[in-house]
């Protein structure tokens, strides 16, 4: 029984602070608290960003995601950001959804405009851009070499007109209406 004490005392020890850990970890769970001054951003589509995601400029982060919502009339994501307070924002700069590299996590990433007037705590960018869905990028390359495989020689001319580009009179796709 002796030898029993020390055991058990140290796997209580163990419990504990694993419980304390446990306690520490869910009590701070999904809060950010970042200093610096709010903007927004509405996008149509943020992809993998999550709350905590960096918001960079030139690769230099000046803030993180503080905040992601719905637009229940428009349907479009409502990205809050926190933004240093060192760090002046021209109010013609816009945001766009990116991430590091292939592998790499969602960023914001924002472009500086000229304008000498700078973004008001709570504004909002005029000019946003989604995120890119690398999957569906992939699926649309992967499908088009499977179109493209089973063709002959002489179809890839009419390829190329019908994706929009014009041919002789601007008539593009259409050979009908080409000058005879």
């Amino acid at each position: 029984m002796v030898r029993r004490v020390p055991e058990l005392t140290a796997g209580f020890a163990v419990i504990a602070v694993a419980v304390l850990f446990l306690l520490y970890a869910l009590r701070g769970a999904g809060e950010i608290h970042t200093g610096g001054y709010p903007l927004q951003a509405q996008f149509g589509s943020i992809g993998g960003l999550t709350v905590g995601s960096d918001v960079k400029i030139g690769g230099v982060v000046i803030g993180h995601v503080s905040s992601e919502q719905l637009n229940p009339n428009t349907y479009a994501a409502i990205v809050k950001m926190a933004i240093n307070d060192n760090i002046k924002v021209p109010d013609d700069s816009s945001a766009s959804i990116t991430s590091d590299s292939l592998l790499g996590g969602p960023y914001v990433s924002v472009s500086p405009g000229g304008s000498n007037t700078m973004l008001k705590p709570g504004a909002s960018f005029q000019v946003t851009q989604s995120a890119v869905n690398l999957e569906d990028l992939l699926g649309k390359f992967i499908f088009s070499l499977g179109n493209s495989g089973g063709q002959g020689k002489g179809a890839s001319s009419g390829g190329q007109t019908s994706g929009g580009q014009t041919g002789a009179g601007g008539a593009g796709a259409n050979p009908a209406a080409l000058p005879q």
